[in-house]
């Protein structure tokens, strides 16, 4: 299955993507970027965790923007290869409460794959998934590669898809 072949929700009225590095975000995306990850993660799912933790410099962030661009309604970080670990990996992926049961998490994933498969076409790509959300991760091509384990006090797997066309596929 190629990322181009994974479901598209329905239009939602509104969204306006935009995917760039680092250093193109402003510091207004930033600081919505980082208010989004900060109520998704620390608060709703109650984690005490150092959120900006060095990588961002080294990543493209990808966001579903509402019109008004006051918070991302979706959004995810991919992580150059040697980053994280040896393939290129996708982290920080959140749906804000306004937008969860819309499918704006699946086009968020298809769009973050397609961005890898476009940048690091020989590479896989590797996630450590919230051990709850292995089903969704396996339904878009992933496969668990290691046992379940404890992430800020939620399950967590690393899993691994592997490239479309064959080179370089992880264990």
């Amino acid at each position: 299955m190629s990322e181009t072949d994974l479901p598209r929700p329905p239009a939602l009225s509104g969204v306006c993507w935009r995917s760039c590095r680092f250093g193109a975000l402003t510091v207004f995306e930033l600081q919505h970027i980082y208010a989004a990850r900060q109520q998704v993660f620390a608060v709703e799912q109650r984690c005490i965790y150092l959120d900006v933790d060095g990588h961002d410099e080294a990543a493209c962030h990808v966001a579903a923007w509402s019109d008004a661009q006051r918070m991302p309604l979706a959004y995810a970080r991919l992580l150059d290869p040697g980053e994280k670990y040896v393939e290129p990996s996708m982290g920080r992926v959140l749906t804000t409460a306004a937008a969860r049961g819309t499918g704006l998490g699946r086009e968020l994933v298809r769009r973050v794959l397609s961005a890898s498969a476009e940048a690091w076409p020989q590479h896989g790509i590797r996630i450590s998934a919230q051990a709850h959300l292995e089903r969704f991760y396996r339904d878009v091509g992933f496969r668990r590669v290691g046992e379940p384990y404890d992430e800020d006090g939620i399950a967590h797997v690393e899993m691994f898809r592997p490239p479309l066309h064959g080179a370089q596929a992880g264990p």
